[in-house]
């Protein structure tokens, strides 16, 4: 999308008016200095005039200090104005690096299935990084140096009108003919921006996956593909350099043309004697500074080209909308809820369908085993009543409201989920298990692990809760992650209890370890099992199977069980198991 001047302003207002105070102090510091930049070259002429007088060398001295503070009072402003826009700079792109992660925490999962972690790295850190000068000066850069331009024309026209004629028509054919080479750079910094994006996109990836990479023997096709992008990286960057030097070299001929120029003017005007030498130094010393905010623009303008690619992608990114509306709110009493689906039809695009009208209720404190294929839909209910997606059709109830009059926040305190995999952080024990809330006190954890029977192994952390863990939980098995994300729904005490194949990676000795947790978790709760194998159903209540996305089957399980005919029957029949009613 192309953000048009209203858009610029808005986003540059968005983050500096809450740095009101130090982007007036900037103002004032860079606008001292531009003046005393306009006040150095007078005194110079004074000093100048007054060194051709024999009987005036006695002057000089004062005027030389004079020239010495200005010439220090300039550089010192100099210095603190680039301290205060690096501050401004870096709070401004902090602040917005919050933002884009915010709005990409309320996207909905099937954004993230089409755009890769690395991509988004890139754009949160990368593009962003590439504002840091848009905020911190670009505009009083430019409006500074505008009025620094402005003003050694304004004092060359009082001075000697000759010259000032010459300085403005020069300016106006330089500053034309650098905006026009200055627009040319953008599709090219654009194309590096998602060069980048899709480099880091595909490392994010494929260093994900080194241990199934590295068992099947792909090192050799990652690294060619790593190739693929490095150079495609590689030749974008290069060709993007290469045009920019366009808009650099055009300021510097015009420097080299303006100081011809300038020795000409001021030896012509000399000669005539219709200025003096300290006039005809000043004369050519305004035009060599006539260069200097031309030249600061021109890299501002080059620099503005750049982030406007980057704006453009954190603009496009920011306008994503999700799919899911957040509800006005419902308020959930604390205790068992009953749950519905109500003909529900769902696909993670909108062509194929995973899952067909489904419907079917679960009463209050009532556990429900799913079974079904690898594919069969089993997963997607319980996102859907996590409403990680919403349906494409039908509704579902919760204690017989519609999930989508509910608020997103209020709904993940109210149902638990446990999944095959688990997610953990490199931080400390405590914030793994507490997800970083600090309302949850140390003796509430301590209680969860003692019911899960993990004292043992708490007793063996170096530092106890405070012990931290590597990243994606490095140094733990498979099945203490997973005991982990049990105490995760214990410290949430939910109403609702969504247990998608949590004993899959589990060895028999920790599963039989979960099942007084277990038992203990679903006391007092309404839950649904996802399973593959039929003894972590046998708690269950009634019976679910899906094919295919479909019902095939749907009772209590006592009833399925004793019905010889039925498919829950034929199961327990094939494995040889028997579930006792």
């Amino acid at each position: 999308m192309q953000l048009s001047l209203p858009e610029y302003r808005r986003l540059l207002a968005t983050y500096l008016i809450p740095q009101w105070r130090r982007v007036l102090l900037f103002a004032l510091l860079f606008g001292t200095e531009l003046a005393l930049k306009l006040i150095g070259p007078q005194i110079l002429r004074v000093f100048l005039d007054d060194a051709t007088l024999a009987d005036r060398h006695t002057s000089l001295i004062p005027i030389a200090v004079l020239f010495l503070v200005v010439t220090l009072g300039q550089q010192s402003m100099g210095v603190w104005a680039a301290y205060t826009s690096e501050r401004i700079g870096w709070r401004a792109t902090n602040a917005l690096r919050i933002d884009l992660t915010r709005h990409l925490l309320q996207l909905d999962l099937s954004f993230y299935k089409e755009h890769l972690p690395g991509e988004l790295i890139e754009r949160i850190d990368g593009d962003v990084a590439m504002l840091g000068n848009f905020f911190a000066q670009f505009v009083l850069q430019v409006l500074g140096n505008l009025l620094l331009l402005v003003g050694i024309l304004v004092i060359t026209w009082f001075q000697e009108w000759h010259t000032g004629l010459a300085l403005t028509l020069f300016a106006l054919l330089a500053g034309m003919l650098i905006n026009v080479v200055s627009q040319v750079t953008v599709p090219s910094w654009q194309a590096v921006r998602q060069a980048n994006a899709d480099l880091y996109g595909f490392l994010e990836e494929r260093l994900g996956g080194t241990e199934d990479i590295r068992s099947s023997g792909a090192e050799s096709y990652v690294m060619r593909h790593f190739f693929l992008h490095a150079r495609r990286r590689f030749f974008t960057t290069l060709r993007a350099r290469l045009i920019s030097v366009l808009p650099w070299s055009v300021p510097q001929l015009c420097f080299a043309i303006g100081t011809v120029i300038a020795f000409l003017l001021a030896a012509w005007l000399y000669g005539a004697g219709m200025v003096s030498l300290g006039m005809a130094f000043l004369i050519y010393y305004y035009i060599q500074m006539l260069f200097l905010p031309m030249i600061i623009i021109s890299e501002q303008l080059e620099d503005f080209q750049k982030a406007r690619a980057s704006v453009t992608r954190v603009y496009d990114l920011l306008h994503v909308r999700s799919r899911m509306k957040d509800g006005p709110g419902v308020v959930f009493p604390s205790c068992a809820l009953p749950v519905e689906f109500v003909d529900v039809s769902f696909g993670y695009d909108d062509e194929v369908m995973v899952v067909h009208h489904l419907s079917f209720r679960l009463q209050a404190g009532e556990v429900l085993g799913v079974l079904g294929r690898t594919g069969s839909g089993k997963s997607t209910i319980a996102r859907l009543l996590f409403r990680l997606y919403d349906p494409a059709s039908g509704l579902i109830r919760l204690n017989g409201t519609d999930l989508r009059t509910a608020a997103r926040a209020d709904l993940r305190k109210t149902i638990g989920l446990v999944t095959q995999e688990v997610q953990l952080f490199e931080a400390s024990v405590r914030d793994n298990l507490t997800f970083f809330d600090r309302t949850i006190d140390d003796a509430r954890i301590l209680a969860a692990l003692t019911d899960l029977g993990m004292l043992r192994w708490y007793h063996h952390l170096p530092q106890g809760l405070d012990t931290r863990l590597a990243p994606n939980g490095g140094g733990l098995s498979a099945g203490e992650a997973q005991l982990l994300a049990f105490v995760r729904v214990f410290l949430k005490d939910p109403s609702v209890v969504i247990l998608d194949e949590p004993s899959s990676r589990l060895d028999p000795a920790t599963e039989r370890l979960l099942e007084q947790a277990i038992d203990k978790l679903l006391y007092g709760r309404t839950a649904i099992i996802i399973a593959h194998r039929l003894s972590t159903v046998k708690r269950a209540d009634s019976i679910l199977i899906l094919e295919e996305g479909r019902i095939r089957e749907y009772g209590a399980r006592i009833n399925l069980a004793r019905d010889p005919n039925s498919r829950f029957s034929h199961l327990l029949r094939t494995v040889h198991s028997e579930v006792q009613p």
